[in-house]
């Protein structure tokens, strides 16, 4: 039993090695880091409680070790026993991947949810309809997004939505292949809201294929594209920021440190300590891949995520701001 769980915790220490090594830096490793980001920490600490069992100083020394290093990238959100937010009012956000605009589902249902949503700012991805593959073909329910909207300037580009009432402060900006920027004047002062829908990294097919690496492959020069053009348009950009939507990045894939450091995760504020945004029908929801991010002085007072009623593969992502 002793040599059973060093051996285990010596596995799992080389499997870490190599994910902290590789993850973020090699295309492949993309399909490694889709695991559970909290596999990252029960894994040690089952390794740790039945090397306390066996008494073995070494295993449990490892699987310290291991539980340790891994820390930031197991999603757990040990501030959310503390956090209470700030109490300050600001405007209202929501940010929403739609799972291809209520394709196939009922329309008038599916308004009656967004306005119920009741916000300031909608930022919302996946204005576009298609299926898994890859094909996608663009849809225009501009007339009924006026109508269902009239008090909210809208904004549509890159498959993306932004319905917002503050006026905006110049036309939207592309960024990227699947982004959208949008100044906001709110306050006195200009918000760049960023609509992100990062590229998600592979497509289910058989993993024997062929065809499936070179589509991985294509996927990650995508997402590797789409994170440099988001980076470089937030270094130069002067104004308070706020980031948010759909990064198909979960906590345990190294894509996510390409954020500016100068940007403050939203999940301080959040009181949930396994937050998790995916996949809204599941029971059991693993994966947070939906973020929020604030930057030059725009701040996030609560933030939380919302059930979607069935009618996407997301939760809804709620927030404060204040700039």
């Amino acid at each position: 039993m002793t040599a059973m769980v060093l051996s285990c915790a010596l596995v799992w220490a080389v499997f870490l090695a190599l994910h902290l090594v590789l993850n973020g830096r090699w295309w492949p490793w993309l399909a490694v880091s889709l695991l559970p980001p909290v596999a990252l920490a029960l894994v040690p600490l089952v390794l740790l409680g039945a090397a306390s069992v066996t008494g073995d100083g070494l295993a449990a020394a490892l699987a310290a070790g291991c539980l340790l290093v891994a820390w930031p990238q197991n999603g757990i959100n040990l501030r959310g026993l503390l956090a209470r937010g700030s109490g300050e009012v600001g405007l209202r956000l929501v940010s929403w991947n739609t799972q291809h605009w209520n394709q196939g589902g009922d329309p008038d249902r599916f308004y009656a949810f967004l306005r119920a949503l009741d916000a300031d700012v909608y930022v919302l991805q996946e204005y576009l309809n298609g299926f898994e593959g890859g094909e996608v073909w663009g849809i225009d329910d501009e007339e009924r997004l006026r109508a269902a909207f009239p008090r909210h300037h809208l904004a549509v580009g890159n498959h993306s939505v932004t319905l917002s009432r503050f006026p905006p402060a110049g036309p939207p900006v592309p960024v990227g292949a699947c982004s959208l920027r949008v100044d906001l004047r709110a306050g006195g002062r200009v918000l760049s809201t960023y609509n992100v829908h990062i590229p998600v990294q592979l497509t289910v097919m058989n993993p024997l294929r062929p065809a499936f690496l070179r589509d991985m492959r294509r996927r990650a020069a995508a997402r590797d594209r789409e994170y440099a053009a988001l980076v470089a348009d937030l270094r130069g950009n002067p104004h308070p920021v706020l980031v948010t939507g759909d990064f198909n990045t979960s906590a345990a894939i190294g894509d996510i440190r390409r954020m500016p450091r100068s940007l403050r995760d939203a999940i301080g504020v959040c009181r949930a300590v396994l937050p998790a945004s995916w996949n809204a029908r599941a029971r059991l929801r693993l994966w947070r891949i939906d973020w929020a991010f604030t930057g030059g002085g725009a701040r996030v007072g609560s933030y939380r995520f919302r059930a979607a009623e069935g009618l996407s593969d997301h939760l809804v992502q709620e927030l404060t701001v204040t700039v």
